[in-house]
């Protein structure tokens, strides 16, 4: 992995996609899918694999030249950040969807568990080669996390949610392992609905997180968040579940501070912790100055030395237009490169 500066700078998973490859009037206008949504798709069937490639390699330069420092690919070829690994899982049947209530209290369709969990064969390595192949960067790969999914489906299986959860844990233990094994740097499970709710995930979510992140060795993150900006338009100001992950083996942990202001207090509790700070603001397509996100950043370095901040959008991108992700992205490159100055 090459040597990071002081205060990197990476995405928290996605860019935004082309307008030539998905209908981004419809991805906005619809909560983020649980089962397939192939209708979002602009590119034929026969063609969709090669325009993602293309698309990616896009992403890819995209934040090269940015001046990023750990890159994704963007989860350019993903109907959304959940719903590419989950319906690749045996046990659940996509073709018959069940419903569960989503973060904002609405019924979606989602996977029906019908059988148990099980992988049937690594689900995003190939995309993780696909990065190492493209460029020389320390590189990020985003899995769904075991206590999100379980929320996101209806069980007819289980008939318990934490025996769910675990089995969740299980397959994504075996492709974080399959991550590192062909060249991750960094893995970061993407758990929104810790936040979203906070007594299921107190209840058996952290045992959940903690059994997908059994024995493995490698760099690994939790993104937490309030869910993107473009549907989720309130934001609390503080965190109903973070402190708890203290004790988790996870050495980094993703938070949104730039929309909702957050009162950063809660990192008193996670001081052996690498926090990825977000400090972009979603909700809001206009390019932050390098000093506005110097600024929120300065706040999170009251609390946390240097050497344990990363710096990050919010969430993900995959919202925005892409002027606006590219400007954010100088942005917050621009932004590091100022406290670094600043702490030389």
């Amino acid at each position: 992995m090459p040597t990071l500066p002081l205060l990197p700078t990476s995405l928290v998973g996605s860019y935004a996609q082309p307008d030539w490859l998905i209908d981004r009037a419809k991805l906005a206008g619809r909560f983020p899918p649980r089962v397939r949504a192939k209708e979002l798709w602009r590119v034929a069937p026969e063609f969709l694999a090669q325009a993602q490639d293309d698309a990616t390699l896009l992403a890819i330069t995209a934040q090269e030249d940015a001046g990023l420092d750990v890159l994704t690919d963007g989860e350019i070829r993903r109907e959304s950040y959940s719903n590419h690994f989950a319906t690749a899982l045996d046990g659940v049947d996509v073709d018959n969807p069940g419903s569960a209530l989503d973060r904002s209290g609405h019924p979606n369709p989602v996977p029906r568990i019908t059988g148990p969990i099980a992988r049937p064969r690594p689900i995003q390595v190939d995309d993780l080669r696909f990065l190492r192949a493209a460029t020389d960067h320390t590189i990020k790969m985003t899995v769904p996390g075991p206590f999100t999914m379980s929320q996101q489906a209806q069980d007819d299986h289980y008939g318990d949610p934490e025996a769910a959860a675990m089995a969740y844990a299980a397959v994504v233990n075996a492709e974080v392992r399959d991550l590192f094994a062909a060249g991750a740097d960094v893995v970061q499970i993407d758990e929104p609905y810790m936040q979203a709710r906070p007594e299921a995930a107190r209840a058996y979510g952290l045992a959940a997180l903690d059994a997908a992140l059994d024995g493995v060795t490698g760099t690994t993150a939790v993104h937490i968040c309030f869910g993107y900006a473009a549907i989720i338009h309130e934001r609390p100001e503080g965190y109903s579940f973070l402190p708890e992950l203290a004790g988790s083996p996870v050495q980094q942990i993703s938070i949104e501070t730039a929309q909702s202001g957050l009162d950063l207090g809660v990192l008193r509790d996670l001081t052996d912790k690498t926090i990825i700070l977000g400090v972009l603001d979603l909700s809001d397509p206009a390019v932050e100055t390098a000093e506005t996100v110097a600024g929120r950043a300065r706040r999170a370095l009251e609390l946390l030395p240097p050497e344990q901040v990363v710096l990050a959008p919010d969430c993900g991108l995959k919202y925005l237009p892409r002027d606006a992700a590219e400007g954010k992205m100088r942005a917050l490159a621009a932004g590091a490169a100022l406290l670094r100055a600043e702490l030389a």
